[in-house]
């Protein structure tokens, strides 16, 4: 269990190559969840080199690792930012063409060898109003979600009264990066 933790600990120090170097790369709760989902057993994290954005969506702004247990099993992680708004009204770039800094969330997602999602986590919230969506129940409704069906804020997926841009976002981001890695050979 150590080694994963040093394993984790020493890939937080490469730079990402255009990444947001305020992301944590090893939060403690992927390490928690991943073992979990191996039962326990230790496991390695490496980096995928996943470049590139959907038609339409903007650059990966996060990072795509590859999780292998010591009994073989192997999951893929994303980890990445979400850009969310703050009290004063929405300062995200690409809701309403200001430049300011906004406030955000970080998050991760782990698939499974379907690269269907396993399970979603917010592990650092860092905005004034919307952090229903980080409620580990309300984000349990993305579990088997792939490409193939759709997701929609309020049908698929719960909407939130006060967390509407939040809950928007993340649903945004998370169908990106699904699509995202989908077109890869993995």
């Amino acid at each position: 269990m150590a080694v994963s933790i040093i394993l984790i600990s020493l890939l937080s120090l490469f730079p990402g190559s255009g990444n947001d170097p305020g992301i944590d790369y090893s939060p403690r709760l992927l390490h928690r969840e991943a073992s979990a989902v191996f039962g326990g057993k230790e496991f390695l994290m490496t980096e995928l080199h996943i470049t590139g954005s959907t038609e339409g969506m903007a650059p990966v702004s996060g990072k795509f690792f590859s999780l292998k247990s010591s009994g073989g099993e192997n999951i893929i992680a994303y980890i990445g930012r979400v850009n969310s708004c703050r009290a004063g009204g929405c300062s995200n770039p690409s809701l309403d063409g200001n430049d300011d800094e906004s406030e955000y969330f970080d998050y991760f997602i782990l698939f499974d060898s379907d690269k269907k999602v396993k399970l979603v986590r917010v592990y650092n919230y860092a905005a004034t109003h919307g952090q229903e969506v980080a409620v580990k129940r309300w984000l349990d409704q993305f579990a088997g979600y792939d490409s193939g069906k759709p997701l929609r804020v309020g049908k698929e997926i719960d909407a939130i009264s006060g967390a509407t841009i939040s809950v928007y976002a993340i649903v945004a981001d998370l169908q990106e990066k699904i699509r995202l890695l989908n077109k890869q050979n993995i």
